[in-house]
Order: C-alpha cells, then structure tokens, then sequence
C-alpha cells in the first residue's frame, strides 16, 4: 500500500505558513519590547519616580510584609470557595423559581425576580456595609458578628443575583420541544427539567459563571471594610507599620497572580465552547459589568 506524500505545492503552503508564523511572532516580540521600553523610560524618568519607586517598590518592605499578606490572602480563598459554593445553589433556586410557569407560582416568580432586582441594583459595597453592620444591631439570637461570615453573606446575597440571571438565560435557551419531547416519554416537568433541561443550561453557561469567579475572586477583597483580616486589610496594616505603601502593591500582585489563570482558563474554555464573539468578549459575563 503506498502511503500519500504532500505535493510539492502543498510543502511550499505549509513553509510559507511556518515563515508568516515565524516573522508575525517576531514583529509581536519586538513591538511588545518597544513598548514596553517607551513606558518604562517615560516612567523612571519622571520627576517624581524616585519618591513613588521608595514609597510603592521598596524591595525590604515587600519582603516583610508578604507572608502577613499572604496569610490574609488565604482567608479570601477560603471565603470565595465557600460563597461560590452557596451562590450555585441560591442562583439555580432563583432561576428555576423565575422560569417556572402558571399563575399558582406567581407569588415565587415575583419574590425571585425583586430579589434579583434589587441585589443587582446594589452596590456590592453597600450592601456589605447593610449586613455588616445591620444585622448585628437587630441582636436577634442566631445571628452571626464575625466579619467573616457576614461579609461571606453580603458576597452570596449580591453575586446571586447576577448568577441567576445566567442560569435563567441558559435554562431560557433550550428549546421548548425537548422539554416537549420528554414530556411525551413519561417525564414530569420537574424531572424534565432535571435530566434535560439543566444538564445541557449549565453546560452552556460555564463560561460566563467563570467570569462572575474571576470577579468574586477580586471582591472578596471587599469583606476588609467590616474588620476581617484578608489580604487587603492585613496589607493596610503593614503599611501603617512601615509607614510605605508597597503592601498593597504585594497584596495586588497576589491577586493578579490568581487571576490571570483563571481568566486564561475561561478565555480558552469559551473558545472551545463557541462563546466569543466577533470582538472578543464572552456574551452573558455580567462580572464585567458591575
């Protein structure tokens, strides 16, 4: 059996292919250099650089204040990952509520849609601000005072909202004839929903709940105005101690450094997924937004 061998016109595509690919990488190194030199240049040269490099960039500090930050970064992992968790079963309960259909539900699809409403007109920081410190003045028994765990609620009550809304759109793109159809195989609605629906809506909507992550990776930063000490607030106190502010130059690194993975991640996922769109975005990421 012989086995195909490429053309000579094929070789000649693909070496043209290899050499476009090679000088584009080059012209992308080399603008990327140059630019990256010009900002450099302007900034060191500015009059003001010297003072900025010894008050954000002293080496000794940042040495010395990393692993409080750290610590304190660590806290805001943990608040995430439990807020994630919670905020997929509080979303997907709102989005069923506000799909279901007949007048019988009208009293849950209207109380889901004023609780989205209402926590996605809210200021996440206002409403940290409303929990922190309203709950704890009401002195009901239950109710919790440590920063933690009411700024985690403030977290879960805001990101609900907007999570909901991504369930709701991708429920809401599922065609009405497969519900149909496993209607007519025996199915409730409810399990219709369960086994059909559901399976395929979160599929769809993986990208974008990535996205709203990313942001309540970055917003758990936020829960420092109610005392906790995450990595914002512990980068506030080194930077009294020290009297410089490269703490919270430290503190954003860490969060950059926990990003961007994350965010890469979602970009190649949606890519994979069909999600991005002509100029680049990730359509239903309503992160972006607040």
């Amino acid at each position: 059996m012989s086995t195909w061998t490429p053309s000579p016109r094929q070789l000649e595509r693909e070496a043209f292919r290899r050499r476009r690919a090679v000088r584009s990488t080059a012209l992308a190194a080399v603008s990327t250099l140059l630019v990256v030199a010009v900002a450099v240049a302007v900034l060191v040269s500015s009059p003001g650089w010297p003072r900025v490099r010894q008050s954000f960039f002293d080496w000794d500090v940042a040495v010395d204040s990393l692993p409080k930050v750290a610590e304190g970064l660590w806290l805001n992992l943990r608040v995430m990952a439990v807020a994630a968790v919670v905020i997929v079963v509080v979303a997907l309960a709102l989005a069923i509520a506000r799909t279901l259909r007949g007048p019988v539900f009208f009293p849950l699809r209207a109380a889901a849609t004023a609780y989205v409403d209402t926590f996605r007109g809210l200021p996440l920081i206002l409403v940290l601000l409303l929990v922190g410190f309203g709950l704890p003045g009401l002195r009901l028994p239950g109710v919790p005072r440590d920063a933690v765990v009411l700024g985690g609620l403030a977290l879960v009550l805001t990101y609900s909202a907007y999570v909901a809304e991504v369930f709701r759109a991708g429920i809401e793109s599922i065609h009405p004839s497969q519900v149909a159809a496993a209607r007519s195989l025996g199915l409730s609605r409810g399990q219709a929903m369960r086994h059909v629906v559901l399976p395929q809506a979160v599929r769809r909507v993986v990208p974008p709940l990535l996205n709203d992550l990313v942001a309540l990776q970055k917003d758990s930063g936020l829960i420092s105005i109610l005392g906790a000490i995450d990595a914002v607030r512990a980068a506030q106190i080194q930077t009294s101690a020290y009297a410089n502010f490269t703490p919270y130059v430290v503190a954003g690194v860490l969060f950059v450094a926990l990003t961007i993975p994350l965010t890469r991640f979602t970009d190649a996922l949606a890519r994979r997924s069909g999600w991005m769109g002509a100029m680049g975005a990730v359509p239903g990421g309503v992160g972006g937004l607040r």
